[in-house]
């Protein structure tokens, strides 16, 4: 069968396969209705600058997630204690030891702005900046094997 009739017949399945040397990549292929987009990725600021030294003050974690407090999904909530908490698009976290602002790039989308000050501050401080997920800890009596 030639790669040209595999790809017909493929197509007409639902798949879509790539030919070349190897193993042909055989992908689904969704209706637009069930598409799914990919999860919004994680940048982490850490309080270590490029040189290895630690970021001080000591709460700068603490500072900056609150300068972006405001910004969250659906806008900031009315009534007593709306001002208290971080918005979960920044959030200040410790990681093995290292202070860290855990910012979802979907603060990009809702406030361009927040977004340039955040990644400024990092850039202007010499901070290490990290694309990562977080990985929710393992219940109690599971491992990782």
């Amino acid at each position: 069968m030639t790669n040209a009739a595999a790809q017909q017949m493929t197509r007409r399945r639902g798949t879509i396969a790539a030919f070349g040397s190897g193993a042909p990549l055989i992908r689904e292929v969704l209706p637009p209705s069930m598409t799914v987009a990919p999860p919004p990725r994680e940048v982490f600021i850490q309080g270590v600058t490029l040189d290895g030294k630690t970021f001080r003050p000591s709460d700068w974690a603490e500072r900056l997630a609150g300068a972006m407090s405001c910004f969250r999904p659906g806008g900031m909530r009315p009534g007593i204690g709306a001002h208290i908490g971080y918005s979960p698009l920044c959030v200040p976290t410790v990681i093995n030891g290292v202070k860290c602002v855990i910012v979802n790039e979907e603060l990009r989308r809702l406030e361009p702005m927040a977004w340039d000050f955040v990644m400024n501050f990092a850039r202007d401080n010499n901070l290490q900046v990290a694309d990562a997920c977080l990985l929710p800890d393992q219940p109690a009596g599971k491992s990782g094997a």
